[in-house]
This record gives structure tokens, sequence and C-alpha cells, in this order.
């Protein structure tokens, strides 16, 4: 009941809070000039912080409005600090369908691990694959046929789920790959080998600004795929990668590692000579990593010197 008192007893001058965010974007529109883009009326440069990079600049003391101010004050003196570059509308766009269809796709494997499982409860172990269980599914055997009833019951509004949400992660690579035609940055990634569609435009989508980055390690260092150090006393320990950065765009980039490992076995070629070198020392994991390092390597000055990938003859 005082809860209840105290909330009625508010000065009706008090605006709601969406009034006052409103309030406070209609100012900021009026002092940024539209016709450029990050500087304003007043003669004001915005920038874009990450809190990865001004926290270290926080005092060890009480965090508030006031100490994270002089956080950002201090951070921003520095000659190696670094900006986030904004990405486009475009991009974000782009990069809305990458992260629906990865949704999607896991939806769909929560989804066939589950119907896996009860048909295991009734000895039917189906083979691995989303295509060979809606094969058995949408075409069932007798042992399917031959369960009960109310398990069959229970199976198919699963089922169908499962084949909707196969057409819409579909229709999601459909849109996908019509925005890769449209963009050229995304086309000369594609001709690097390992990537494809869904590599290219998650990275051009990502990387609003290739040239913020002084070389490719520096990128590949960005993406997380470079060895943690933990050195002193003049010794060098090296770790695992950093995992740092977009772990969607790493994940993209050693998958299609992977695929070029794979077909490396096959072909034998002097191109891939570099490849099977090195699985003769190391796991396939590890390769796999590495090359990934390698590819992020090339995507960078592709991006920024606006070439495509060419294989120079030895």
């Amino acid at each position: 009941m005082k809860r209840a008192r105290a909330a009625t007893n508010l000065p009706e001058t008090r605006q709601p809070r969406s009034a006052h965010f409103a309030q406070a974007g209609q100012r900021w529109s009026d002092d940024v000039d539209a016709s450029t883009t990050g500087v304003s009326k007043h003669d004001m440069c915005f920038a874009v912080a990450s809190r990865e990079s001004v926290r270290p600049y926080v005092l060890p003391r009480n965090k508030n409005d006031m100490a994270d101010a002089e956080a950002i004050c201090e951070a921003v003196t520095r000659p190696n600090m670094r900006f986030v570059a904004v990405k486009t509308a475009a991009q974000q766009s782009v990069l809305m369908l990458h992260r629906c269809r990865a949704l999607l796709v896991r939806q769909r494997t929560m989804l066939a691990n589950a119907i896996r499982a009860h048909l295991a409860e009734f000895g039917i172990v189906m083979p691995q694959g989303i295509r060979t269980l809606l094969t058995a599914l949408i075409a069932p055997k007798d042992e399917v046929n031959d369960l009960p009833h109310l398990v069959r019951v229970a199976l198919a509004p699963m089922a169908a789920n499962l084949i909707e949400l196969g057409q819409r992660i579909k229709g999601l690579e459909i849109e996908i790959a019509r925005e890769h035609r449209g963009n050229e940055t995304s086309r000369r990634l594609e001709t690097i080998p390992g990537f494809g569609v869904m590599t290219s435009t998650a990275m051009a989508a990502t990387v609003a600004d290739p040239t913020a980055f002084k070389s490719g390690r520096e990128f590949a260092a960005w993406l997380g795929l470079t060895p943690r150090e933990s050195s002193s006393g003049g010794k060098q320990r090296l770790g695992g990668i950093t995992k740092m950065g977009d772990g969607y765009l790493r994940t993209l980039l050693v998958v299609g590692a992977t695929a070029v490992i794979r077909f490396a076995r096959e072909e034998g070629s002097a191109k891939t000579a570099w490849i099977r070198k090195l699985m003769e020392k190391k796991p396939a994991k590890v390769v796999a990593v590495a090359l990934a390092n390698k590819m992020a390597r090339i995507a960078w000055p592709l991006m920024t010197r606006g070439e495509v990938y060419r294989v120079i003859p030895a």
C-alpha cells in the first residue's frame, strides 16, 4: 500500500521516459547537420568507442557517470585509440539476415535432435543429417509405421515444423544471395578459396571500414584468429587463439577453411602443398584455424585495394 500511495504522489510535471528520449533525439537531430555524417553545426566530431577500449582507463573506485566520462576523455586522447566504424543501414540489414538464418538453423538442429531422441526410445536409430531425417519422415519405412499411434501423432507437428524451418532458411539464403550479387566487395571476396556467399556477404557487412586496420595480421587479430600471448622475462609463451571479435564471422572462416582442407587431401596440387605439409605435423582443426587466419589476411587487401584473388604461379 505504501508503494501505491508513493506512486500516486508523483508530480504531474514529470514526463515519461519515452517523451524524454524523444526530446533528446530531436535535439540531437537539430544539432547534427544532415549533409555530413558525424559532424555537427558546432564543429564537433562524433566517434564511437568500444567499452573494452575505454574500460582500462576507469580508475579502481566506484563506477559512476562522472568516472565514465573522465575515462572517455582520457581514452580519446591516446594516440593508439581505436574507434568503431559506423555501419550503414544496408550492412545492418544484411547482418540481420545472417542472424535470423543462424537462429533458424539452431532451432532446426534442436528439433532434429529431439526427433532422433524420441525415435531412439523405440529402438529406431536415425543416421545423421537433416536430409536423411526428412526423407525418413516424409517416406517412412515399416519400422516408423509400426510405431504406436500416439507417437506418430506427437511426431507429426515436429516433422511439419522441421520442414517449415528448412523452407524459411532457404528463403533467407535466397535473399542473401541476391544481396551478394549486388555487392561488389562481396563478389571480390568470393574469389578467395573457402569463401562462399555466406562468408563473403557477412564479411562485407561486418567490416564497415577495412582501412582502419594497418595490415592483414591486424585484421586477423581483430577476428580473434591469432595466438594469445602470455610472455614475460624475455620468454615468449603462445597459447590458443584469442577468440576476440565477431564469433559468427570467425566460425564462417573456420568452416570455409575446413572445406578447403577436405578438397586439398584429394586434389594434391601445388597450391595446396602448404596445407598438406602442415597436416603432417598438426591436427586437422589446428590446420583449419591456421588456414582461416590466412584467409582473413588475404581478404584484407582485397577489401582495401579493390582487387580480386589470383594465384601467382611459382
